[in-house]
């Protein structure tokens, strides 16, 4: 299925309206098995699935880093081994190229009354996701750093760079600076956010025929490469877990992290109060004299798999609406920026909303970018070690993602 329509973030800065939760939930019987990323506000939809537990409906969570890996093998048995997968903008695109999800507007038409217009993921005219939560990465500084330095929050890269030789110089840290560099999927994210920031066009428009090997990616990898120099020595280590182990230890002065982390280190917990107090958000910042914010908004929301019974579905549906309830979300409020009624935005969602309000763009949902994702994820360690140039680096992608995309079909 070729994704021609999504509806979803057209207004990410809209409080949405959710569905309201349902006195023990309405469910007589069923299975409910959901797979899912693993950090706080997933953890609370979760949670929330699960008081829909009964005598007769069991309901289970695989919540794991791994979920990406997983998913496709998963749903693609029969009976699937999870009836929902919580999936994102790029993440919901192998399931539906192989037709592992099941259309929605049936459960939508009988449960949903609640749910918006701008909450159903709409794709080939069919409702194919719930999205319940916004997000992006965007920048984190310490303003006692910045100020011990002289410096304000700096808005575009290049003042990042200026704020992490300044910090340098005063002898204050020797590497203020974190991204997710990690090798694979963070690294091939950090490069797509800094490619569109620099105004790229990912492939040759109304085509499949890759087009990143040219001035703005160049000017993204060597924007990278400058970044990384003042980021510890392991950055192609770095996940989102490891970043934000980083800032929470003050190890780290400016980072561009996800505004799902928000919450977590604006909490008294795992950290110190030097560190919690400083910490300040602001939205992703711009590069190359550019305007737009260099990162990418997603969405997350929760799928119905194909491979299951309609027993099943319906009381996933009905079990991941409640994880998305006004209750869950209100007693959750900082761990995301959520699209439910229940929602008042906190400190934590300022990165995502300035970045959304600047004008960042969804991240791509093609059948094909999940490939060029890939494949640049797979091939940018040797140009930020220094040991090819930019533009073998991006030919590398170029090769790679052209293989991939020959072998699948995209292009002849």
């Amino acid at each position: 299925m070729t994704p021609t329509k999504m509806t979803a973030l057209a207004t990410v800065m809209v409080v949405l309206s959710g569905t309201t939760a349902m006195a023990g939930c309405g469910i007589t019987a069923g299975n409910v098995s959901i797979l899912s990323n693993d950090f706080a506000a997933l953890n609370a939809v979760a949670a929330g699935a699960m008081e829909c537990a009964g005598d007769r409906v069991t309901v289970t969570a695989n919540q794991t880093t791994e979920h990406r890996d997983l998913q496709v093998a998963a749903l693609t048995a029969n009976p699937a081994q999870y009836t929902t997968a919580v999936v994102a903008n790029s993440s919901i695109v192998p399931l539906l190229s192989a037709g592992l999800i099941r259309p929605l507007d049936d459960l939508v038409a009988e449960h949903g009354a609640g749910l918006k217009p701008t909450q159903l993921i709409t794709i080939d005219g069919q409702v194919m996701a719930i999205a319940f939560m916004a997000n992006a990465q965007h920048l984190f500084y310490r303003s006692d750093i910045l100020a011990e330095v002289g410096l304000d929050a700096p808005t575009t890269y290049e003042e990042v760079l200026a704020a992490a030789e300044a910090i340098r110089a005063a002898g204050i840290m020797e590497y203020p600076v974190a991204l997710n560099t990690g090798a694979g999927w963070n690294l091939g994210e950090e490069f797509v956010n800094m490619y569109m920031g620099y105004g790229g066009e990912m492939f040759v428009p109304g085509t499949a025929q890759a087009s990143v090997n040219d001035e703005a990616g160049v000017a993204a990898l060597n924007m990278l490469k400058a970044l990384t120099e003042y980021s510890n020595p392991d950055f192609l280590t770095f996940d989102s877990n490891g970043t934000s182990a980083l800032w929470e230890a003050g190890e780290v002065a400016l980072a561009t992290l996800w505004g799902s982390r928000a919450g977590t280190l604006l909490d008294d917990e795992g950290s110190t109060p030097e560190v919690v107090e400083n910490t300040a958000l602001a939205g992703a910042v711009t590069t190359g004299g550019g305007t737009v914010p260099a990162t990418t908004l997603w969405w997350d929301g929760f799928t119905i798999s194909a491979n299951i019974s309609d027993e099943d579905a319906e009381a996933t549906f009905i079990a991941m609406l409640n994880g998305i309830s006004p209750e869950v979300i209100s007693a959750n409020s900082d761990a995301a920026v959520w699209l439910g009624e229940g929602y008042e935005p906190t400190p934590a969602a300022v990165g995502v909303f300035a970045s959304a309000t600047a004008g960042a763009v969804p991240y791509p949902m093609s059948p094909f970018m999940g490939l060029m994702h890939s494949a640049a994820g797979d091939n940018l360690a040797e140009f930020l070690q220094g040991s090819e140039s930019a533009e073998q680096a991006l030919a590398d992608i170029e090769a790679a993602y052209t293989t991939a995309a020959t072998a699948q079909g995209f292009l002849q």
